[in-house]
């Protein structure tokens, strides 16, 4: 089985590209922080900084409602290749596709306001993306939903 799941920051605005064939690609590292610290006597975190593909609607709706700093999560697949540079050399890439992004926290939230962990993006197919209000409580109708 091969399955990653990772929570970080985007350390960059994520990059859309078309490829020739016309199917969107976004690109973009993720910094994830380690459990370990960088020595004793330091607060400060260590981080692995990890590439991330999305394709198709993911690629879109990443490159829509991201930007530098946001917190996210990926769920997708490890994946590594290989090409050869212009020089010649022999580079070796390891990347995560993700099939499945979600917000961590809401933009209020990073401005220090209210929490609002529900919004997802699958490139799985789905009957809708739009969360059920039964799912929320009775009552509450869907034009009440902020999302």
């Amino acid at each position: 089985m091969n399955k990653a799941i990772l929570i970080g920051r985007l350390t960059r605005d994520p990059e859309l590209r078309m490829t020739q064939a016309g199917t969107p690609v976004c690109t973009f590292t993720l910094a994830v922080d380690r459990r370990v610290k960088r020595d004793e006597n330091s607060n400060q975190p260590t981080a692995d900084f990890i590439p991330v593909v999305t394709w198709n609607k993911t690629a879109e709706f990443c490159n829509q409602y991201f930007s530098k700093g946001s917190k996210m999560c990926v769920e997708g697949r490890i994946q590594t290749r290989n090409y050869e540079a212009q020089d010649g050399s022999k580079r070796y890439v390891t990347e995560i596709i993700a099939e499945s992004v979600e917000f961590v926290e809401s933009k209020r939230t990073a401005e220090g306001g209210y929490n609002n962990n529900n919004s997802t993006y699958n490139s799985a197919p789905q009957e809708s993306q739009e969360p059920k209000a039964e799912a929320l409580g009775s009552s509450v109708s869907n034009e009440e939903i902020p999302f």
